[in-house]
C-alpha cells in the first residue's frame, strides 16, 4: 500500500463529471477518480473548512464512529475492476468495511486518517505528470483555491 494525499476536486469538462485527484505522498504518480457531485461537495467543503448548518452524511458517520469509540484508522483503495474503484474503511481494532472511495476519502479528511492505495491499482490507473505538465497541476491548484462547493451542486 502507498500513502496518498488529496490534491482536490474539480469538474471535468465537457461532461461536468467531478473528479478527485490524489497524489502519492512519496512518489510522482497521481490517481484521478471520477466521483459523484455529492461526494465532490463533501470533499470540497472539508478542504475549504466550510461548516454546513447541519451535518452532512460524512459528518454523521464521523460522529457515530467517535460515539462508538471506533476510530477510522485508515482508508485503503484496494481494487479497480471494470473501471470501478473499491475501497475499505479500517475501523477500530481490525474491522474492515467495504465503501466507495469517494465516501471513504470524504470521511478520511474529516478525521485525519491516512489514505492508502494498493500498488496494483496505482500501477494500473496512476498517471505520472511530466515536468512540462506541472503547469497544469499548478493551474489545477489555483482552480481549487477559487472553486466553491456550490459549484458541484447539480
Amino acid at each position: 500500500m502507498r500513502e496518498l494525499s488529496v490534491v482536490g476536486v474539480r469538474v471535468e469538462l465537457p461532461s461536468n463529471q467531478p473528479i478527485v485527484l490524489l497524489r502519492e505522498v512519496e512518489g510522482d504518480r497521481y490517481l484521478p477518480i471520477w466521483i459523484g457531485a455529492v461526494e465532490a461537495t463533501a470533499i470540497a467543503y472539508e478542504q475549504q473548512g466550510v461548516q454546513p448548518a447541519r451535518p452532512l452524511t460524512h459528518d454523521l458517520l464521523r460522529d457515530v464512529l467517535a460515539a462508538l469509540k471506533a476510530p477510522l484508522r485508515a482508508v485503503e483503495i484496494t481494487e479497480l475492476k471494470e473501471n470501478v474503484f473499491f475501497a475499505d474503511l479500517l475501523i477500530g481494532e481490525g474491522v474492515r468495511v467495504s465503501a466507495r472511495p469517494s465516501d471513504s476519502i470524504a470521511l478520511a479528511l474529516r478525521v485525519g486518517a491516512p489514505i492508502r492505495c494498493a500498488e496494483q491499482v496505482l500501477s494500473e490507473a496512476g498517471i505520472v505528470i511530466p515536468d512540462e505538465q506541472e503547469d497544469e497541476v499548478e493551474k489545477f491548484r489555483e482552480f481549487l483555491e477559487q472553486v466553491r462547493p456550490e459549484d458541484f451542486a447539480g
